[in-house]
């Protein structure tokens, strides 16, 4: 009977981390849609904005195309948002709490940037082919599309560009940048979550609803947190970031086609033909502008659907 309800609970603890994640990567991800879609094309060097700036291009996207335009993709994204941050968050909570019982001192000392990394990993290993069609789809100029919609997309790439391996292309390089950028994320929100409620009680925090004692974050110091943490992890991912796109698009155009062929090579050729500013972190200065705004909210909207779905008790400070 007793093991009957410990499993229940487990199933209702995955079930509502399941649904909290979900909700929180969908209104991030709507929230920074036009940034993520001028990012794209300036990564990739799209003829018709690469000698744009960011607030330029979404100028010219506007003219060009429509003020809808600034959302295309995004449909593709919320379909591949909902599962991956689902999957990522109920993992980390999954993660973090087996990890917390190795007593090992390199794993209690890392143990949120390891479950951050791990459940990085396996939400992108999971939906990484949706995430490469909505590249396509955001890729795509009005007038001169090649892609009618999310299926359409998936079959003819299956179909024309070699099977399953072309849904996976920029893979490699995806997960290498997936560890430090996952395991900084969570590690430095769970870090600065942590110094707020020991140096910041009154300040950025709140007694937690459900009378346990515990301390949660208000909205403006989830927001804050999420934004460093975002900040911190976009710094050091970033060029592995660069390089996958620049793989998932290569097919887009002739001129870009030698991208695609493995990671170490179209890592050599960005930094030999633009270099280091202009090439591994082209794009660098929207990414902070979507980034930032993009792991705050979904931080602070993960935190907040935890309460409401009284998920967290508070956090006890000593």
């Amino acid at each position: 009977m007793a093991l009957k309800m410990e499993k229940k609970n487990d199933l209702d603890f995955i079930m509502k981390n399941l649904l909290a994640g979900g909700i929180a990567g969908m209104c991030a991800k709507t929230t920074v849609a036009p940034l993520d879609r001028i990012k794209i094309l300036l990564q990739a060097q799209s003829s018709h904005y690469k000698h744009h700036g960011v607030f330029g291009g979404l100028m010219a996207i506007v003219k060009r195309e429509s003020l809808l335009a600034l959302y295309k993709g995004n449909g593709a994204q919320m379909v591949r948002i909902f599962p991956y941050a689902a999957t990522q968050f109920t993992s980390f909570e999954i993660y973090k709490k087996y990890l917390n019982g190795i007593h090992i001192p390199v794993v209690q000392h890392g143990d949120k940037f390891l479950a951050g990394a791990a459940a990085g990993v396996t939400a992108v290993t999971l939906t990484y082919p949706l995430d490469t069609i909505r590249a396509r789809l955001a890729f795509q100029i009005t007038g001169e599309h090649r892609y009618t919609g999310i299926a359409h997309a998936a079959t003819t790439m299956f179909r024309t560009e070699g099977g399953i391996r072309a849904l996976y292309r920029g893979f490699v390089p995806t997960m290498m940048g997936m560890v430090p950028y996952a395991g900084f994320s969570f590690y430095c929100f769970e870090s600065l979550k942590f110094f707020c409620m020991k140096y910041l009680p009154t300040t950025l925090c709140r007694k937690c609803e459900r009378n346990t004692g515990g301390l949660v974050l208000t909205v403006p110091g989830k927001l804050l947190c999420g934004g460093l943490a975002g900040a911190v992890a976009q710094s050091i991912s970033y060029p592995l970031d660069v390089t996958r796109r620049r793989m998932q698009l290569a097919c887009m155009d002739p001129h870009t086609a030698k991208f695609g062929s493995g990671m170490v090579k179209t890592l050599t050729l960005i930094y030999r033909e633009n270099g280091i500013v202009k090439g591994l972190y082209r794009g660098m200065s929207i990414n902070y502008l979507r980034a930032i705004p993009m792991v705050a909210t979904s931080f602070s909207t993960y935190e907040l659907m935890k309460q409401l779905l009284q998920l967290d008790t508070g956090m006890k400070v000593s």
